[in-house]
């Protein structure tokens, strides 16, 4: 089974905002994933938009493919999964000389395409 994968490690965005847009894009044919991901006024839109033209990019590379490149209209997006990733940790002062933890979240994307024949 070809899967054609791709993956944005560190994207300085929680994952909980880019997880609504992944469960929006999942099952769907790239291009229409594409196109619905155009509209998104969220920022984490843009970062699953290039990952997901990465991924159409590995699958009509034909070094990759045994000399198969395939068509954007013949691959759905099935896996979108968005993990944690590291934090950065900062000190915010607070009253009374009380300390405040921020977390300035990151996230890992992935995103992987199949050809419709082999679904």
């Amino acid at each position: 089974m070809a899967t054609f994968n791709a993956r944005h490690k560190g994207a300085r965005i929680s994952a909980q905002k880019v997880r609504l847009l992944a469960n929006l894009v999942r099952g769907m044919y790239a291009d229409e994933a594409l196109d619905t991901l155009k509209y998104q006024p969220q920022r984490g839109a843009r970062m699953l938009e290039k990952v997901i033209q990465s991924a159409i990019g590995n699958a009509q590379d034909p070094d990759q493919n045994n000399g198969r490149s395939h068509r954007i209209e013949e691959l759905v997006v099935t896996e979108v999964c968005v993990d944690g990733g590291p934090m950065f940790k900062r000190i915010r002062p607070r009253a009374r000389g009380t300390a405040f933890m921020i977390k300035k979240r990151s996230s890992h994307i992935r995103v992987a395409l199949t050809p419709i024949d082999e679904v």
